[in-house]
């Protein structure tokens, strides 16, 4: 369910971005080659959802992506950009802890297939590169992730049967597929001052039962933060995924939301907010609101430069997280590494207390630890109320490699047999992970 790792590279750590590898470049021209692998090793002691009866599960998971990458150059800095890639991936072992991968799922599939216009300095009006317009195939993602954040839910051959096919090819939680399959985005100004985004995607993503929505996103950026409106529709779903996933509300849904995120002129500071409402496209769901207030506070001047945040949040019954995904690191928007990837509840239904703390003991190493507490769950009965503590490190161990362990501890509140449902028992489930990002 999540998007790679290495956007946690830009999360703090001093180190350079990896970069592709050039293959040819001119005055006007630029051609790279993009390799990217990523891997993981899990553990859980316990099983939840649809798979609750193996007694834990151990698997892996793993993708290698690869194509190419260029732009050429039309004057006045203008340019024409675009990519095409593919992605191998896979899911080994006994499957995922929520049973929605089996640990057999295998495939190879083009990714990003997608060409741009930069309007340079053609339009000064707008500013430079004010005008970005692009077709394709292609991950997009609005603010920190919150609604938008590419097309990244993998399921792999779990939920599979009765005529339904959900296979993405495994690597479930590494989220080897991200692009939206078809997409037209058009990005209006410049770095600070008024932007927009205009946009329409199709989703070819059976668990997200193929949904088409368009948008626009308004922003304002300043030096204190940056202010968004955005507004979504549902344009179309497949009538027979959204039935089977109760997702028929999204032919015909509009949702709008409103949030900032900076620092409001105090260094230290950081400030990120969302609130949401959204009204459903037929009588199966009602209208339904969520949102979320942050704040933390960074001790850049003491030793290993420590963080803190403190976050709530609250989903109605009926919310559609709809394409939520993995942006700001852990926590962003995957709430606990057990409850949102497998045992629930995922961004709707609840109400989320979030602690976190972060500290850096060298400029490629950070550290941390995450609590969640679930409550007002499953329309208000708490069968899926629980509370979740994390502990993980991050290493930058060079320009290409990225490692980061992970040990959960995962406690429900109520026993399956007596209605909660997470189906194993309420005993405590240690969870273990590690990732390994290598990019060039």
């Amino acid at each position: 369910m999540r998007h790679a790792f290495l956007c946690l590279l830009a999360a703090g750590l001093a180190v350079p971005t990896a970069s592709a590898v050039e293959i040819s470049n001119s005055d006007n021209h630029e051609l790279n080659a993009d390799l990217e692998l990523a891997a993981g090793i899990f553990k859980s002691d316990k099983n939840y959802l649809y798979d609750s009866d193996r007694g834990g599960a151990t698997w892996q998971e793993g993708y290698f992506k690869y194509g190419l990458s260029g732009n050429y150059s039309l004057g006045k800095n203008a340019s024409i950009y675009g990519s095409v890639s593919a992605v191998s991936s896979g899911t080994f072992g006994e499957g995922d802890a929520g049973g929605f991968s089996t640990g057999d799922e295998r495939n190879t599939d083009l990714e990003d297939a997608y060409i741009g216009f930069k309007s340079g300095d053609y339009l000064p009006f707008l500013g430079h590169n004010g005008l970005d317009v692009s077709f394709g195939s292609q991950n997009f993602a609005i603010g920190d992730g919150f609604l938008i954040n590419g097309d990244a839910l993998n399921f792999g051959e779990g939920l599979n049967g009765g005529g339904f096919d959900f296979d993405r090819g495994g690597a479930y939680w590494l989220a080897a597929r991200k692009a939206f399959d078809k997409t037209a985005l058009v990005r209006i100004g410049g770095n600070t001052g008024l932007r927009s985004d205009l946009f329409w995607v199709e989703s070819d993503n059976n668990a997200q039962a193929d949904t088409e929505l368009t948008g626009i996103n308004l922003e304002y950026v300043s030096r204190n933060g940056t202010f968004g409106l955005m507004h979504l529709k549902g344009l179309g779903v497949n009538d027979r995924y959204a039935q089977a996933l109760g997702l028929t509300a999204r032919d015909g849904q509009d949702t709008t939301s409103f949030r900032y995120q900076g620092n409001a002129g105090v260094e230290p500071l950081f400030l990120s907010a969302e609130f949401v409402t959204q009204g459903q496209g037929d009588t199966s769901r009602e209208d339904a609101r969520a949102w979320y207030m942050e704040a933390g506070w960074s001790f850049s001047e003491q030793s290993w430069s420590p963080s803190v945040n403190i976050r709530y949040s609250t989903f109605e019954e009926d919310f559609d997280p709809l394409f939520f995904g993995f942006n700001r690191g852990y926590g962003t928007w995957f709430q606990g590494e057990v409850a949102a990837n497998y045992a629930g509840p995922f961004n709707s239904d609840t109400d989320v207390l979030h602690l976190g703390i972060k500290a850096y003991p060298s400029p490629t190493v950070a550290i941390g630890a995450l609590f969640f507490d679930f409550s007002d769950t499953a329309q208000g009965s708490g069968t899926l109320d629980s509370q979740e503590f994390d502990l993980y490190a991050e290493w930058a161990v060079n320009d290409h490699l990225f490692l980061s362990p992970l040990i959960g501890f995962f406690k429900p509140e109520n026993r399956g047999a007596d209605g909660g449902s997470q189906l194993q028992d309420n005993d405590l489930n240690t969870y273990a992970q590690i990732m390994a990002v290598i990019a060039f």
